[in-house]
């Protein structure tokens, strides 16, 4: 990663038409298993000074959509971006951040203030001082555990901070989702907490889906399979039936390419075999089945071709580590203690 800061803006796709249209398919298989999970919500009214610092959460990513007024973001380096009303901010990594109606003022931990519910995920903050009734700045802010599923080799490629112009005209359908959430935190009607809430995830998975389509071009592994007409299709296939217990000759077909030619692009490329990919995403998958979605292990296995319980045990516990049981017992702790 060569910058801290990713602008989307520019085109989607590139190169020739069909190119894209596979792009377009996978990325879409991709985002199907991107979840956000143990989301938190924060509708923050803010003064016309204010400082609300954002303690770094690794595994957690930070979004910010500010609705009225202007604010200062400053990252854990000290870069300062300035933020207008309509701007969004997505940071993947959960590093500090400070919110700040300029970029001298002083910062106050948000988790210091009280915040009052609004719904199951939703609080509301009041950082006005008591002489300002009246709101010279809202936003919405959320802290969620950030899953790409199938496309976690793109987590560490990722910026530390992801930037949506709001003026910018190439993004059309996450303009109206920011609008939408900008009239939903200033009208305050029945029900708009949870209704703010999907919005939110459906503007994170739009800007992630932004920067693979704009903002990769010069990135290495994952992304540049994912623009490889040679890699694309079997990476889709691998995608789409993770069950199938695939072999080089199989993948390298569904790219019309030798089985040669296939082999050492993948090993170039992603940076391993085609076959442990297959492995890893599999278990991977297995994971996300287990501790999220609660399925039985034996169910988990069959879902993924093993041809027993122990066979499937066996390959999860040699890439990751541990039993597949564990996946479920840390979940579980996960959850009691947010």
């Amino acid at each position: 990663m060569t910058e801290s800061l990713q602008y989307l803006t520019g085109t989607p796709g590139g190169g020739v038409k069909g190119q894209f249209a596979l792009s377009s398919d996978l990325i879409s298989e991709l985002l199907t298993s991107m979840r956000l999970r143990g989301v938190r919500y924060r509708r923050v009214h803010a003064g016309p000074r204010f400082g609300l610092h954002f303690d770094a959460k690794p595994g957690r990513a930070s979004f910010h959509f500010l609705a009225v007024g202007s604010a200062v973001l400053r990252t854990e380096d000290g870069t300062v971006h300035e933020l207008s009303a309509g701007d969004a901010v997505f940071m993947p990594h959960g590093e500090s951040h400070q919110l700040l109606s300029g970029p001298d003022i002083r910062a106050q931990g948000i988790d210091s203030f009280d915040a009052v519910p609004l719904s199951d995920t939703v609080g509301a903050v009041d950082a006005c001082p008591s002489a300002d009734p009246n709101p010279s700045a809202i936003f919405f802010n959320g802290s969620m555990e950030f899953d790409l599923g199938g496309m976690q080799g793109l987590s560490p490629l990722m910026p530390d901070v992801m930037l949506v112009d709001a003026e910018g005209a190439r993004y059309p359908g996450l303009m109206p989702i920011l609008t939408s959430m900008r009239r939903e935190v200033c009208s305050a009607r029945v029900g708009f907490a949870g209704i703010l809430a999907r919005l939110a995830e459906v503007a994170a998975a739009m800007i992630v889906r932004g920067w693979i389509e704009c903002g990769c071009d010069n990135s290495s592994g994952l992304v540049a399979a994912l623009r490889d007409p040679r890699l694309a299709s079997a990476i889709l296939a691998l995608h789409r039936q993770p069950g199938h217990h695939w072999t080089v000759a199989e993948l390298a077909a569904e790219c019309n390419v030798s089985r040669s030619v296939f082999a050492d692009r993948f090993q170039t490329t992603i940076g391993m075999p085609p076959l442990r990919y297959a492995t890893e995403l599999r278990m991977v998958l297995a994971g996300q089945w287990l501790a999220q979605d609660t399925l039985p292990i034996e169910s988990v296995a069959q879902r993924l071709g093993y041809t027993s319980q122990a066979a499937f045990s066996r390959a999860f516990k040699r890439v990751t580590g541990r039993p597949p049981g564990a996946s479920r017992v840390t979940a579980r702790s996960r959850v009691e203690g947010d």
